[in-house]
């Protein structure tokens, strides 16, 4: 057998396979059931930020069509499905003033069609689509100030499917955030302009909102619902080009770079 070949045996007999999706990436729906605008949302529909011009106003349309999604899902033997719950659709503002009962009632829906099929929901905060109106208004990820809404986000959410989901992630790559963000401004909210400054502050208000949202659980929620509580980070690798301990040292801090 090749060395690249794998096998279902390779994996222990706990490894859970799954499915993942994000929400601006399949939901659809932008301006339906009460849902506000994301930063994705204005990005995309800016003239030159996307190739060719295309949005996610339509996407797959998994917001009219998850039980079709789900049965997909269930079809392709799969035992977990991780999405990400839309803030501007709880939240239309990002503020925490009013919650969204059309988008509750959407995640309630999805989330027990996937454990009618057995399948388990791992649920994702935040993956990239901050509302709008939290940008405009207060500087999204630049403002210390995002972490106190994102714990008002993180609560309602727990308290609205923590009865269900017991696997939560509080943020996707934050890193991506930052940099391609606020730095090189090639994703959403499409941020160049203090490239030096702008990606550490980004970076630090996500982990501050990381750590606010899982003591928010720990201390109000976890006990009665046993769910977990993470974060997802992404990594460009890095091994030492020689044995020098100079290069030891470069990849050494640019795994810290990545990973923190």
């Amino acid at each position: 057998m090749s060395t690249t070949d794998v096998c279902l045996t390779d994996f222990p007999p706990n490894f859970v396979f799954g499915v993942a999706t994000s929400a601006y990436q399949v939901e659809g729906a932008s301006n339906e059931g009460g849902r506000g605008d994301s930063i994705w949302d204005v990005f995309t529909r800016t003239q030159g930020n996307v190739l060719d011009g295309t949005n996610a106003d339509v996407a797959v349309d998994q917001y009219h069509l998850y039980k079709e999604d789900v049965q997909l899902i269930s079809n392709l033997g799969f035992q977990a499905y991780r999405f990400s719950i839309s803030w501007s659709r709880i939240f239309p503002d990002g503020l925490g003033t009013k919650i969204n009962k059309e988008g509750i009632a959407y995640y309630n829906n999805l989330i027990n069609a996937l454990l009618d099929k057995g399948i388990q929901p791992y649920a994702t905060l935040y993956h990239w689509d901050l509302p709008s109106n939290l940008h405009d208004s207060i500087g999204g990820w630049l403002s210390e100030s995002i972490i106190k809404y994102f714990s008002i986000y993180a609560e309602t959410c727990f308290a609205s499917f923590g009865d269900r989901v017991k696997h939560w992630i509080t943020n996707n790559e934050p890193l991506q955030t930052a940099v391609n963000g606020h730095g090189l401004g090639i994703f959403a909210p499409g941020r160049s302009e203090h490239s030096l400054t702008e990606p550490y502050l980004a970076a630090h208000h996500q982990l501050l909102a990381h750590a606010a949202a899982v003591s928010v659980y720990r201390e109000k929620f976890k006990a009665q619902q046993g769910g977990e509580i993470g974060l997802v980070v992404d990594c460009e690798w890095a091994e030492p080009f020689s044995d020098k301990m100079e290069d030891k040292i470069a990849a050494e801090r640019r795994l810290d770079f990545q990973l923190g």
